[in-house]
């Protein structure tokens, strides 16, 4: 009994761990994949620095492949008590050209999704549910809901089971209709050959991957969400501004 006790006073005096499980939207790029970012690069920009972030995100994978290929048991095996894991996934899990990514929303990705919460759960841990980050889609001048099936399984999941929930998706879709079709157009791998980008000297049209921009828009909107979740990880969060997002090239922190 002593020694329980102990154990939860060193964790609740430690700051807690965030640990992102997800995919090439979160995950971290090296600098010859400049501007491209993922949103867990700089997520640490509105965390208190005693914060670690392990973010095991990896690009390509859906809740289906990020099983299969070990990577989840990966994560669960070095969890420690008191982490907070991000998990966010959906893009992979909707594509129907690799067949081998693809999970019925109402059918293995609930599937998934529960387990991913268990196991953590199991690891004395906190899962967090995310919603796959808007892609760059517009329709009659409106941003377009790519995700509506699948947002609406982590809506499902997060109630049925009692989860904390980051919309991510509705809130980059707020985002991008308050800037604009064009203005918002910054935020994602969208550039012309006259913007100089030596990756793509040709230009390069990614309605899915966001650049430094994004990445930092859509950090600062996951962290103003588990600001106000009230988890043990909230009081060492620190929201960055929503506006006028940094471009430092690369993923310090301003």
């Amino acid at each position: 009994m002593i020694a329980a006790l102990a154990l939860a006073a060193a964790v609740s005096a430690t700051p807690p761990r965030i640990v992102i499980a997800s995919d090439s939207t979160a995950a971290n790029y090296g600098p010859s994949q400049y501007p491209q970012m993922g949103w867990g690069m700089v997520l640490k920009c509105s965390l208190d620095p005693r914060v670690e972030v392990v973010n095991l995100a990896r690009g390509g994978r859906s809740t289906k492949t990020f099983i299969e290929e070990g990577l989840w048991d990966q994560l669960v095996a070095q969890l420690q008590p008191g982490d907070t894991v991000l998990i966010q996934f959906g893009h992979n899990d909707a594509d129907t050209k690799k067949i081998v990514r693809f999970t019925d929303p109402n059918g293995a990705y609930d599937v998934n999704l529960r387990r991913f919460v268990a196991d953590v759960r199991a690891k004395d841990a906190t899962a967090v549910l995310v919603t796959p980050i808007a892609r760059w889609l517009w329709e009659n001048g409106a941003p377009k809901d790519a995700h509506a099936a699948y947002a609406a399984t982590i809506h499902r999941v997060a109630t049925d089971l009692k989860v904390p929930l980051v919309d991510l998706d509705g809130d980059m879709m707020a985002a991008l209709k308050a800037r604009g079709q064009l203005a918002s157009r910054g935020l994602y791998m969208q550039y012309q050959p006259y913007e100089g980008i030596a990756r793509f000297p040709e230009g390069i049209k990614d309605d899915t991957h966001i650049n430094e921009q994004g990445a930092r828009l859509g950090a600062a909107l996951v962290a103003t969400r588990l600001a106000k979740l009230k988890l043990p990880l909230s009081r060492y969060v620190h929201p960055a501004p929503l506006d006028n997002q940094a471009r430092l090239g690369g993923p310090s922190c301003p």
